[in-house]
C-alpha cells in the first residue's frame, strides 16, 4: 500500500466535491463507485494498521514540500481525527473554488492574478499539513494502542 490514511481521506473529500459539482449521471455513477472503493480502502487500511500488519513507519509519508518559507507561512494544524478531516475537507473546498478561477484566468483582473496564484500555493501547503497531521496522529494512536500492548512485531 503506497497510500496513507491522510491521502485516502484527501481523495475521498475530492470525490465528494466532484459529486457536489456535477449533474452528469454517468459521472455521478462513476464517482459513487470511487467513493465506495475509497471508503472500503480506508476501512481496510485502518484494520491492517491497528492489527499491526502495517508497520508504523509506513503509516506516514510526509509531503516534504520544498518551498521558500518566508512569505509562505501557514499555521500549524491541530485537532483530533474528526476535526482534522473536517478541516481538510474545508481546505479542499477552498482549493476547488480558487482553482475554478484559474480555469478562466483571463477573466481575473490583472491586480488579482498574483493573489489567486499565491492563495493556491498557500492552500496546497495547508492541505498537505492536514494530510500529514492525520497520518502522524494515526501513527501515534497505532503505536500507543497496538505496539505498546503487543510489543514490536
Amino acid at each position: 500500500m503506497a497510500e496513507t490514511l491522510g491521502m485516502l481521506c484527501d481523495k475521498l473529500t475530492i470525490v465528494k466535491l466532484k459529486e457536489f459539482h456535477t449533474e452528469d449521471l454517468d459521472r455521478l455513477k462513476s464517482l459513487k463507485e470511487q467513493a465506495m472503493l475509497l471508503t472500503r480502502e480506508i476501512d481496510e487500511y485502518i484494520t491492517l494498521a491497528v492489527s499491526g500488519e502495517i508497520q508504523p513507519n509506513r503509516l506516514t509519508f510526509s509531503a516534504n514540500k520544498v518551498f521558500k518559507t518566508k512569505g509562505n507561512e501557514v499555521e500549524n494544524v491541530t485537532g483530533d481525527f474528526g476535526q482534522l478531516f473536517y478541516e481538510l475537507a474545508g481546505v479542499n473546498c477552498e482549493l476547488w473554488h480558487e482553482q475554478e478561477k484559474v480555469y478562466e484566468f483571463e477573466t481575473v483582473p490583472p491586480e488579482d492574478k498574483n493573489i489567486v496564484v499565491k492563495q493556491l500555493a498557500l492552500l496546497n501547503l495547508k492541505r498537505n499539513k492536514y494530510i500529514d497531521a492525520i497520518n502522524n496522529q494515526f501513527k501515534d494512536m497505532v503505536i500507543e494502542n497496538f505496539f505498546k500492548k503487543n510489543g514490536t512485531p
